[in-house]
């Protein structure tokens, strides 16, 4: 299908915007044994938190526990025993990594640092709408459900609505383009009574 006829006329398939790289064949079911795992896990850790009433500090520091001493029992038996010890490959950060773990998130929040500012000023109305949009979203979800299910039902649709996105994008571009076009429309009357509205404020200051 022609960019035209894509939401936003895009040109870059959902892989390539997704990065096009191991992450975003697993978001999109290319390695299907990796999402299946992953969601098998969300599910599973889903249920020991909320059903059992199991918390994660809980579980964190048991599993530390048991692994240490495992590890602490057999490095001190294999040195009884003349034993090799324990398979354990040396744990470090590299400087690289951390490099460019520190460029990714100053971006991100020099990002949003100029989006708080532009939306401040009022220098961009649509933004500013966009952002209010979201908030009050994540309000209205966060009022049905605490911080620890909505992490797993948003790791739930990340590993299923890309997907599905791009398996019926022909269909779901077609509504949404719709869908933007009536937004636009009543976003542009609504600024042109705004711009009127002040306009007409304008001129009583002026006569007074």
């Amino acid at each position: 299908m022609a960019s035209s006829s894509r939401f936003l006329g895009r040109q870059l398939s959902v892989h390539e915007i997704l990065g096009g790289g191991f992450v975003a064949d697993v978001i999109l079911w290319r390695r299907r044994d990796v999402s299946m795992g992953l969601l098998l896990a969300t599910l599973a850790s889903w249920v020991v938190f909320e059903l059992s009433g199991y918390t994660l500090l809980r579980l964190v520091s048991n599993v530390l526990l048991l692994l240490f001493s495992i590890f602490f029992v057999w490095s001190k038996a294999a040195g009884i025993l003349n034993r090799p010890p324990p398979p354990l490959p040396e744990l470090h950060i590299s400087a690289q990594v951390i490099n460019e773990a520190a460029m990714l998130v100053s971006s991100c929040v020099n990002m949003l640092l100029s989006a708080c500012y532009r939306i401040a000023l009022g220098r961009d109305t649509l933004l500013f709408y966009r952002v209010a949009a979201c908030l009050w979203l994540v309000s209205l979800v966060g009022g049905f459900a605490d911080s620890m299910t909505l992490g797993y039902t948003s790791l739930v649709i990340v590993l299923t609505a890309p997907a599905l996105y791009e398996r019926y994008e022909d269909y779901v571009d077609r509504y949404l383009i719709t869908a933007y076009g009536d937004v636009l429309y009543g976003y542009e009357s609504y600024e042109k009574c705004f711009n009127e509205v002040e306009m007409w404020i304008m001129e009583k200051k002026k006569n007074l």
